[in-house]
């Protein structure tokens, strides 16, 4: 049956081979057959640039090579981790990059498709963070440090997030409800889909007598975590670290 796969929030590392071994198998045992692959940020734990050529990453490119030589078109839109993918990741691996919103037609569906983390508008902290993050002459400075420079600078910044975020509630990092129905509106379309929060979840509701649908992605943390739509529906399923 056709079908189209979307997974976010893997944070691939070369310290977590669990479940670098179980999106290995996903890509060969799953995406390979899909209609399309959608991977909706987060991809990586850290990326400090498509220059960072290490064995890992040629590992994660080349799982990505062997599914899109086939055939099967896969697509990227950044996340707040891996913002920094580039034309050279693309050219390497066939994988196409995606603009931070995305309105795709799925099975007849109107879908609007995102990372998630421009939702999280109560997350002030980290919106600041990203504003300053997202402007090009920074990223430009900063994609011209040596490797071993921006490896240091990435490890002090995350080590200071995992530190905020333990100081703030689960609201706050949360999607703020009003911001999901003001992109819907702007996009003039019912569903939604994104990662980011790591709440997997299929919310429904009413609007004005329409009816509404945004899916959240989970995280692969614990296991892995697939989102399979067809022309009936869309499914949230999870996939197991030793096996399918």
């Amino acid at each position: 049956m056709s079908h189209t796969l979307f997974i976010a929030d893997l944070h691939l590392s070369p310290t977590r081979p669990d479940i670098t071994d179980c999106f290995e198998r996903f890509m060969k045992q799953e995406a390979i057959h899909a209609d399309a692959l959608y991977v909706l940020g987060d991809l990586f734990e850290v990326w400090i640039g498509d220059d960072d050529n290490s064995p890992f990453h040629r590992q994660i490119k080349a799982a990505f090579s062997a599914v899109t030589e086939q055939g099967v078109p896969v697509y990227f839109i950044h996340g707040n981790r891996d913002f920094l993918i580039g034309q050279r990741f693309s050219r390497e691996t066939g994988v196409t990059l995606l603009s931070e919103l995305e309105c795709i037609d799925l099975y007849g569906t109107p879908t609007l498709i995102l990372h998630g983390d421009t939702l999280c508008l109560e997350d002030v902290d980290y919106q600041a963070f990203r504003r300053k993050v997202h402007q090009r002459w920074l990223q430009r400075l900063f994609l011209s440090l040596p490797l071993t420079w921006r490896r240091k600078i990435a490890a002090k910044m995350r080590a200071g997030s995992a530190n905020a975020n333990q100081q703030k509630s689960t609201s706050i990092m949360d999607v703020t409800p009003q911001e999901v129905q003001r992109q819907l509106d702007n996009a003039n379309v019912r569903h939604m889909i994104h990662g980011h929060t790591h709440r997997p979840h299929i919310h429904q509701w009413l609007q004005h007598g329409t009816a509404y649908r945004r899916i959240v992605l989970g995280d692969w943390y614990q296991h892995g975590s697939v989102l399979v739509c067809n022309e009936q529906d869309c499914d949230l399923q999870t996939r197991d670290f030793t096996h399918f």
